[in-house]
């Protein structure tokens, strides 16, 4: 009797063992942000937020390449891959900070592709750093997200936050030495909304303007929303500029560049446009013609990604077929690159149980259980872009993506800081793609 006593309370403190080892992820990996476990049935989710509303002409193009990288990928150690519908971050800090406690309340989401715009991402970082959770943005460029480039963090930045598009400071810096050096203006007059995109980016650019020895004696600011541009228009022509640089979102810089074009004083000046607007549906607009762009390399010729092997050929020539013409947007291949950075970076951090001693004697852990350290996926993304993989029998120097190598630094930039100058010389052309390249920027 004593003896079936003893191993009722064995099997019991056994038991109570292979909860609290389940529970503990296994002792795998560090655990100091969670772990989440994934049943043999049950798939990897993520999750993508991006702006439907606001910055739509992004939202589309990003979605759908999300979803193509995600198809690609197929599984994760034999998992199936969970997307789910996007989530509309709105552009904005609300939608930001909305669209983040929404993935938060599901425990058993890895990471976020997202978000679209800057203003989301300053107020969806650092409650998705919070709750141990990753974000990797495909179009995010503001400098207050990640650092200076200098090795100092900027205001906005946390641990969770990476990006595949590149910091501003080197767009203000291809901005700046193309209309200084190419174009000889010396004259520059800018213009923002207030976003930490716009804003951050045109402060950028006039302190690389002025170190180059020119002069801005002029900067708009506008509200988002605003139509009329009657009043920033007029600040301009009284400063008499060489040219305009105007890196708005489509809604606003739409009425701006309408009603430059037939205002008083500006007839000569040249207009550059940023990333923002460096899509279809502003190329359509017979006033954008004469406009420079800057923006991200788009001839992406010779690329490759090497988590799904596919050329950046093969990706395009998938999206026109399946959503019947191009991406209308260059960040639709940095959509396609943070899927699959992310995706590699689950796949590194998470460890198959198979059961331990305890659990296997108790029948608990069944075979293809996943346990995935949150701050291990966080670590991995470092890993797979700095310490190089083997990748059709040679050995890689970063992650390969679409859009060229990533290698993410301390404080979430990945990207290398290679920018594009755009001229739109003829209004029939609309595909960003097909713009010639007038200047191109390298770090």
């Amino acid at each position: 009797m004593a003896r079936r006593g003893l191993g009722r309370w064995a099997l019991a403190l056994l038991a109570g063992l292979a909860v609290a080892l389940a529970a503990c992820g296994g002792g795998g990996g560090d655990d100091s942000l969670g772990t989440v476990t994934i049943g043999p049935d049950e798939p990897v989710r993520i999750r993508s937020l991006l702006s439907i509303t606001g910055a739509s002409s992004l939202g589309d193009p990003l979605r759908h390449s999300i979803r193509m990288a995600v198809d690609d990928f197929n599984r994760v150690h034999g998992h199936e891959i969970e997307l789910g519908e996007t989530i509309d971050s709105m552009c904005s800090p609300e939608g930001g900070a909305a669209s983040a406690r929404q993935v938060i309340a599901d425990a058993h989401v890895l990471g976020v592709i997202g978000t679209s715009c800057s203003a989301a991402a300053v107020a969806a970082s650092p409650l998705l750093t919070e709750a141990g959770l990753v974000m990797i943005s495909p179009s995010n460029t503001s400098p207050a997200l990640t650092s200076d480039l200098a090795g100092n963090a900027a205001s906005d930045y946390h641990a969770a936050y990476f990006r595949v598009s590149n910091n501003d400071l080197y767009q203000a810096r291809a901005v700046a030495g193309f209309a200084y050096n190419e174009l000889g203006l010396r004259r520059m007059t800018a213009i923002h909304d207030g976003d930490p995109y716009t804003s951050a980016l045109v402060s950028a650019f006039a302190d690389a303007f002025r170190a180059l020895g020119g002069e801005v004696p002029a900067t708009a600011v506008i509200a988002k929303g605003d139509a009329d541009m009657t009043a920033a228009l007029a600040q301009f022509a009284a400063a008499e500029p060489e040219g305009v640089f105007f890196p708005l979102f489509r809604a606003e810089a739409s009425h701006f560049i309408r009603q430059a074009r037939e205002f008083d004083g500006l007839e000569d000046a040249q207009f550059i446009g940023g990333s923002a607007i460096l899509v279809s549906e502003f190329l359509a607009l017979p006033e954008t013609e004469g406009v420079y762009f800057a923006g991200p390399e788009s001839d992406l010729r010779g690329n490759f990604n090497q988590a799904t092997g596919k050329t950046s050929g093969d990706v395009l020539a998938a999206y026109e077929a399946g959503f019947g013409g191009p991406p209308t947007t260059p960040y639709w291949a940095h959509a396609y690159d943070a899927t699959t950075l992310l995706l590699t970076a689950i796949q590194r951090a998470a460890t198959r149980d198979d059961g331990n001693f305890f659990t296997r004697a108790l029948g608990i852990d069944e075979e293809g259980t996943l346990r995935v350290s949150r701050a291990d996926i966080r670590e991995a993304i470092r890993q797979v872009s700095n310490d190089g993989t083997q990748f059709d029998g040679r050995q890689l120097d970063g992650f390969h993506g679409l859009t060229g190598v990533l290698r993410c630094d301390d404080f979430g930039d990945c990207a290398q800081g290679l920018q594009n100058i755009y001229h739109h010389a003829d209004a029939s052309v609309t595909d960003p793609a097909k713009l010639p390249v007038v200047y191109r920027f390298e770090p």
